[in-house]
Parts: structure tokens; C-alpha cells; sequence
């Protein structure tokens, strides 16, 4: 498994666990993760068979090298404490929480997963998608440092509904919450996945919304469609020029030549130590990324 760290995470496509054929379907598709919902995708009458169908899903393995996460309902619902103690029996590499709303929210979320006999490298990814939590969003990364939290995966349809926002294609109306999750997670360590596009056929809005994600800093984003994977693939993938100069920022450092130096020139470029550990991060990705299109 690679480091979670540096695990690619350019698509994470929602499959709805009341669908045994879609589970199975995520098996063979070129995803980077899958989340296995138990909450959104669900009716409420159909939440316990599904939390059956996923956890049976997940424990029969054959995802190979993608990440498998489960979103469960919220602790506070009827379907919560079950879906907690289910998930985590089943093994995946995360659960994931909606509506948290501030830090002490990922506590209680992490302390359920380790009552619930969650192992260390089991992961706690949570939705930011309700206005208390864009209040609260310093707190609940900070979080990160006591708990198992590892990622922030953006609601942007629930928030919309929130915050009776009108969804354009510029997202201007999120882009203060997008930049906000965005800045904590990096300031806390924590991964940051984007929010859906909703427009399954419009492939022109989809890489426009992709970019945007990309130059805003998230390292991927949430689909709800097969159709939208190869396009967040490509979008989210590091540059292939970016990758050949951090290889040889990488090369240039490791020069006994060039031992003890602080700032060097790479390729024409002045380079210091900073950029020394974003290529190894990179470098790291795309080695990922590599080994997962072998696999």
C-alpha cells in the first residue's frame, strides 16, 4: 500500500452500496479511490441492507490498488452507530463522516472507530458541507495532530442547499468555503478532495471545474459517474514537466557537489531546500500513479 501521504487521490467515485453490481463494477474501473455510501446514495428503508451489501463488498476484497472508503451515516442518526461498527469490521482503508461541524465532532468519530476495534492505519476522511463547519474549519483540521483524520472531502451540494447558493459554473459562490478547506488542510497535513460535478454528460464543464480544483490546490476530486474518472485522472495527474524537473531537483541535491548548499540552480532555475521536499512529494505521486496503472 503506498503511504498515505503520497497516495494518488485524483478521483474518488461514489458507488452506492445498495447496488451490489456497482460495488463490483468499482472493482475494474481505473479510479484512484471509491467511497461506498451508505448515506446520500441510500433511501432510509434500504440503509440496513446496504450497510450488509458493502461490508460483505469490502471484506471479499478484489479492489486491488485503490483506496476504499465507506461513508457511513452521521453518529447522531439511527443508522449511524451500526454503520460505525460494520465499516470498520469490513476493513476499509477509511471511514468517511458527513455534517461535522467543528473538532470535538472528529473526536468523537475517531474514538467510535478505535471502540469499534478500528486498527492504527485505518484513516478518518470527513465531508465539509454545513456552515458551522466553514466557521469551525481551523478547529476540525487541527484535529488531525490527536485523531485519525486524514482528509476533507468537500460537500458542495449539501452546502449549496445550506447556504441557498446558485451553483454557476465559475462556483463563485463557494469559492471562499472551497479556499478556506483548502488552506487548513495544508496548514494540518490533512488531504483535500473537491466537491462532484453534478452534469454527468457535460464533459466541457467538468474539465473547466477539474482546473479549477487543481489550481485552487486540491489534490483531487469526487465523482459520481465512471464517465467523469479519466478526465480528473488527467486533470489532477502532476505535469509531466514538473515531474522530469523535480527528478533533477532531487539528482542535483543528492550531488556530493553539492552538499551543504541551501540554493542551487536546477536546469537554469534557482532552487532552494523548500523545493527539494515538494519533488520528492511529486516524484512520489506520480511513482504512485505509475505503479497503480501496472497493477
Amino acid at each position: 500500500m503506498t503511504e498515505t501521504a503520497n497516495r494518488p487521490r485524483r478521483s474518488a467515485l461514489y458507488m452506492p452500496g445498495a447496488n451490489p453490481r456497482a460495488l463490483e463494477k468499482a472493482k475494474s474501473l481505473p479510479t484512484d479511490a471509491v467511497i461506498l455510501d451508505l448515506e446520500d446514495a441510500v433511501a432510509p428503508e434500504a440503509k440496513a441492507d446496504a450497510r450488509d451489501t458493502v461490508a460483505a463488498a469490502v471484506k471479499s476484497g478484489g479492489y486491488g490498488p485503490r483506496e476504499v472508503i465507506i461513508r457511513i451515516n452521521g453518529l447522531d442518526t439511527e443508522w449511524g452507530l451500526d454503520d460505525m461498527a460494520a465499516a470498520v469490521a469490513a476493513g476499509p482503508d477509511a471511514i468517511l463522516a458527513p455534517k461535522v461541524i467543528d473538532g470535538g465532532d472528529v473526536e468523537r468519530l475517531s474514538d467510535a472507530m478505535t471502540r469499534a476495534g478500528a486498527g492504527d492505519e485505518m484513516k478518518l476522511w470527513v465531508m465539509i458541507e454545513m456552515p458551522m463547519a466553514l466557521i469551525n474549519i481551523a478547529d476540525i483540521a487541527s484535529a488531525a495532530g490527536r485523531t485519525r483524520l486524514s482528509a476533507f472531502v468537500m460537500g458542495t451540494n449539501d452546502l449549496a442547499k445550506e447556504l441557498r447558493a446558485r451553483p454557476t459554473p465559475d462556483r463563485i459562490a463557494f469559492q471562499w468555503a472551497l479556499g478556506q478547506s483548502v488552506n487548513a488542510a495544508r496548514a494540518y497535513g490533512i488531504v483535500a478532495i473537491d466537491g462532484v460535478y453534478n452534469a454527468i454528460g457535460d464533459e466541457d464543464g467538468l474539465m473547466s471545474e477539474c482546473q479549477q480544483g487543481a489550481d485552487m490546490g486540491f489534490d483531487g476530486k469526487t465523482l459520481i459517474h465512471p464517465l467523469q474518472i479519466d478526465t480528473c485522472n488527467t486533470v489532477f495527474a502532476p505535469d509531466p514537466g514538473d515531474v522530469d524537473q523535480a527528478r533533477a531537483v532531487i539528482e542535483a541535491f543528492a550531488d556530493p557537489a553539492n552538499a551543504g548548499k541551501g540554493v542551487i540552480k536546477v536546469n537554469g532555475k534557482m532552487t532552494e531546500l523548500l523545493h527539494l521536499e515538494e519533488a520528492r512529494r511529486l516524484v512520489a505521486v506520480q511513482d504512485a500513479i505509475d505503479a497503480m496503472a501496472g497493477a
